[in-house]
């Protein structure tokens, strides 16, 4: 029985068969030139020809090697290495000719057998490869074995991935069509594969190929055009998959090994958020900036971004050892930048954090460390107010006394209204910075966003890694929905709050339309190449403690006022004395010692009448500390 395997033709065959070729090419030549009837003469001199032919031929492929390619992998390199190497020997017969003609008059091989010789010859040596490749590919990847692949975007980055697809070795793909938003483009064809239009037929072909790939090589697509492909592709539970931008391809060529699947995170961008970057640079040029909780998600990407701007120092405070050595280790590797501290502290131990002060004395300080696990801060108030009440007040207090002169805090939209523990503390922390910057020369400004997408511990990791095991995949409500927003995206908008900010504002993003976590679940099975119910189940397991079904932002425009970025508005809040407050919190960490959860609670409750706790445990006090009936 026949059995195709992947060894190599020895390179003296393929070298053998090139100069067979190129003597029939000349015989052919002489055939074409005299219509097949050579007059006696010409066969006399047929000799000199052919001797000088195999001189040159055989010197030239061994000279550029044109044996050396594997033929089954043949490419648009090799068709120009055989064009570059058979002109240049039929150039050197054209010279021969003409010296010949110049000292004897005659010519050594007539000009049109030249010419013939020349297309013939090269001909013949690259359709041959072709024909190999295509007989090899064919009969290791039979038609009806293959995978039917649409490419979105007949452009230069289309041709690309079809050749890609085309040349990598063990590909089981077969490109059917290729699909563009131009309608002039619609009825051609690019290298033989016909082009549709993809408003008007896209949904044909993913109808009548149910079992096709769709690949988006458009390099500049927008968010929105993006969404739109995807989810006409998730209907018909077309697996989707994305050329990477040029810059990450392997040495300038893009390998089929790069195309990655589409992730939940490009069904939730937007449009790039146009930021006052001089305004920026302006805060942050050459000053000394602290963070705190610079190891998590959004401390380290505001780390990230604000390197460009160059500031004359970061210190990132953690206690987080392993991601703060990773994110220590990838500074330097990525950025060489030397004037980068990372310092391992708690920020509720005030002597510790003193000293940070102390020894740095920064000008500009991003606050985003915190505890924010909704369900783990309801069985642990005090650890939550510990470090989400009293830690942002032990870096207020060291900002104001230090003379620093912005303080930027990250707080969350579990603070508006906030049914839990997390949100409350939040909640309590915003209101004393707000207080704090009455009486202060440093500006105290709040930031406040819903859920970070593929931060640690947020959703989307953990559906990811339930689909990879197998589900099934849990959600807590079939109606609960999100705000989302990219980790990028809330640090860029943080760093442009944080520039515009005068003091005592709480700022706001627009973070959108809000997700429905069923759908976000559903599409993410969908994009995994999974179906639903039949590979993997979701199962809805309650809502948690302290767990809202729909957020809030407070972003309507009677309850906000916008400001000059049409993303950034400011929240219209009560405002509370300071003296009043300091005393307010100062009884609720002081708490602390007791480890009485209801007390702690109780109080939170006297500080923000507004939060109602959605957890049994402490849903029937009230701020008095009384029972209240159901």
């Amino acid at each position: 029985m026949f059995k195709l395997t992947d060894r190599n033709t020895p390179r003296w065959i393929i070298f053998l068969f090139d100069i067979t070729a190129c003597i029939g090419s000349l015989i052919l030549a002489y055939l074409l030139r005299f219509n097949f009837q050579v007059p006696r003469i010409e066969i006399a001199a047929f000799g000199i020809s052919f001797s000088a032919l195999i001189i040159v031929r055989v010197s030239s492929f061994l000279i550029f090697k044109l044996y050396a390619g594997i033929i089954r992998y043949t490419s648009t390199k090799d068709a120009q290495r055989i064009f570059f190497t058979v002109t240049l020997g039929s150039m050197i017969f054209v010279v021969a000719n003409l010296v010949s003609y110049q000292f004897f008059k005659v010519y050594l091989i007539p000009f049109s057998i030249v010419i013939i010789d020349y297309i013939t010859t090269t001909f013949i040596l690259i359709s041959a490869r072709i024909f190999v490749k295509t007989l090899y590919m064919e009969l290791k990847n039979p038609s009806k074995d293959k995978t039917d692949v649409i490419i979105y975007g007949a452009g230069e980055s289309g041709v690309i991935t079809k050749r890609a697809l085309d040349r990598d070795k063990g590909t089981r793909y077969k490109v059917i069509a290729f699909v563009d938003d131009d309608p002039k483009k619609s009825g051609k064809t690019l290298e033989g594969i016909p082009i549709y239009d993809s408003a008007k037929d896209l949904d044909d072909l993913l109808r009548t190929h149910p079992s096709a790939n769709l690949i988006i090589s458009i390099q500049n697509i927008s968010p929105k055009r993006k969404q739109e492909i995807i989810e006409t592709c998730i209907g018909y539970d077309t697996k989707v998959l994305n050329v990477p931008p040029v810059n990450s391809w392997i040495n300038g060529q893009l390998s089929f090994n790069q195309l990655r699947k589409i992730k939940i995170d490009e069904l939730l961008e937007r449009e790039p958020i146009q930021l006052d970057k001089e305004k920026i640079r302006n805060e942050i040029l050459g000053k000394v900036v602290l963070i705190t909780g610079g190891a998590g998600s959004i401390g380290s990407e505001i780390v990230r971004q604000i390197i460009p701007f160059n500031p004359a120092k970061i210190i990132v405070v953690d206690q987080a050892e392993s991601p703060l050595y990773e994110l220590e280790l990838e500074i330097h590797e990525r950025f060489g930048m030397k004037n980068f501290e990372t310092v391992i502290g708690d920020i509720s131990k005030e002597e510790r954090m003193r000293r940070v002060f102390d020894a740095f004395h920064p000008q500009l300080v991003f606050h985003a460390a915190a505890y924010k696990h909704v369900p783990l801060m309801e069985n642990n108030p005090s650890e939550s107010i510990l470090t989400n009440v009293y830690g942002t007040k032990t870096i207020a207090d060291l900002a104001h006394e230090y003379h620093v002169e912005k303080f930027v805090m990250i707080s969350t939209d579990k603070a508006v209204n906030p049914t839990s523990i997390m949100g409350a503390t939040k909640r309590i922390a915003e209101i004393y910075c707000q207080s704090l910057n009455k009486i202060s020369d440093t500006r105290f400004i709040t930031t406040r966003f819903g859920n970070v997408l593929d931060s640690n511990g947020s959703v989307i990791p953990r559906f990811k890694k339930q689909i990879e095991e197998g589900g099934p995949v849990t959600v807590t409500h079939p109606d609960i929905t999100r705000f989302f927003m990219t980790i990028p995206e809330a640090c860029q908008l943080v760093l442009e709050a944080g520039a515009m900010g005068q003091g005592g504002e709480i700022f706001i993003f627009d973070m959108g339309k809000s997700v429905k976590i069923f759908d976000l679940a559903q599409k993410m099975i969908k994009l995994s190449g999974l179906a639903l119910d039949k590979d993997i189940r979701i199962v809805f397991t309650g809502l948690r403690p302290g767990e809202k079904i729909y957020e809030e932002l407070l972003n309507d425009k009677e309850k906000t006022l916008p400001t000059h970025h049409s993303k950034i508005m400011i929240a219209r809040v009560r405002e509370y004395d300071f003296q009043t407050i300091e005393k307010e919190i100062s009884e609720l960490t002081g708490l602390f010692g007791a480890q009485n959860n209801e007390a702690i609670v109780r109080k939170m409750k006297q500080i923000v009448p507004e939060y109602v706790s959605h957890n049994s445990v402490y849903s029937k006090l009230d701020a008095e500390g009384k029972k209240v009936e159901a």
